[in-house]
Parts: structure tokens; C-alpha cells; sequence
């Protein structure tokens, strides 16, 4: 599979989400969508990522976006997390990968030494006609949001 580029139409996905819902990407057209994969609920870098879009949730929200939250966690993970840290983002599960795949966040890692295969920590801003507005892999958390949140304030 080749390479998301700024401009591609976003996979598409229908997941469950938290509070027992489902999400389907196609019913969010015509919204901004903010969609941001990480490796686990619950460690630091993940927690922190949720609370900062958490922090800026009513930003989004004036700003036209609703953002989403993946990982391969699942459903009941999602609630426990989001209830243990009062997070107002909704989070997604991919327990098989699919979708994390079809983003191009399922990569290589390497940590002391060890390869493994992981979710890449990345956002997808997803524009009103379901296309590609911005891409960001790599994520690093601090300062994330703010930048995401000026991207989506750009798409007007």
C-alpha cells in the first residue's frame, strides 16, 4: 500500500467506540475530523496526549473539528480510561489493526535494542470532504495540540 499524502481521501473506517457507540467516518462528513492514534490508554505519553485534546476540547468544537481518539485498546479499556481521567475526547478501538494499517501508523519500532512492530503516535486532520488536510507521524506530545488546533482553525 502506498503512502498517505496531503489531499488523499482518509480511509475510511466504522469502529466501536467508547460508551458501547460506533463510529463511522462517513457519517462524519462535512465535520472536521481530528484523528490521532496512539499506543495505549493509560501510560504516560498517551495520557497526557488525551488530557492536552481534553484541555482544548471546546477549542476543537468552536473551531468546527471533533476529535477522535485510536488505539487497539479495547471498548472497556477506552471507558475505564476516559472515566479514571474525566477525558471529553472520544477514543475508538481497533483491536484487529485494520484501520491503524490503512493509515500507515502500524510501523517498525525499536526500543534498547528490541524490534517490534507498534502504533506510530500520529494525527490525521481530516477535512470537510473527507480528504487529507495534514499528517503528522512521529508526534511528539508536548505542543501537539496547539499546532493541530492552529491547522484546524486554518481550514476555516
Amino acid at each position: 500500500m502506498s503512502e498517505l499524502k496531503t489531499g488523499d481521501l482518509a480511509p475510511t473506517f466504522k469502529l466501536p467506540a467508547d460508551g458501547g457507540d460506533e463510529i463511522d467516518l462517513a457519517d462524519l462528513r462535512g465535520q472536521i475530523v481530528v484523528l490521532y492514534m496512539y499506543p495505549k490508554d493509560d501510560t504516560p505519553g498517551c495520557t497526557t496526549a488525551a488530557l492536552d485534546f481534553t484541555a482544548a476540547s471546546a477549542a476543537f468544537s468552536d473551531a468546527g473539528a471533533v476529535v477522535i481518539g485510536l488505539s487497539k485498546d479495547s471498548v472497556k479499556r477506552h471507558d475505564n480510561f476516559k472515566a479514571k481521567h474525566d477525558l471529553q475526547v472520544r477514543l475508538v478501538s481497533d483491536p484487529d489493526g485494520e484501520t491503524i494499517e490503512a493509515y500507515g501508523s502500524w510501523v517498525l519500532k525499536k526500543l534498547y535494542g528490541r524490534e517490534y512492530m507498534g502504533i506510530d503516535r500520529s494525527t490525521f486532520l481530516i477535512d470537510r470532504e473527507g480528504r487529507l488536510a495534514r499528517i503528522w507521524h512521529k508526534v511528539k506530545v508536548k505542543g501537539h495540540v496547539d499546532e493541530v488546533l492552529s491547522a484546524v482553525r486554518d481550514l476555516g
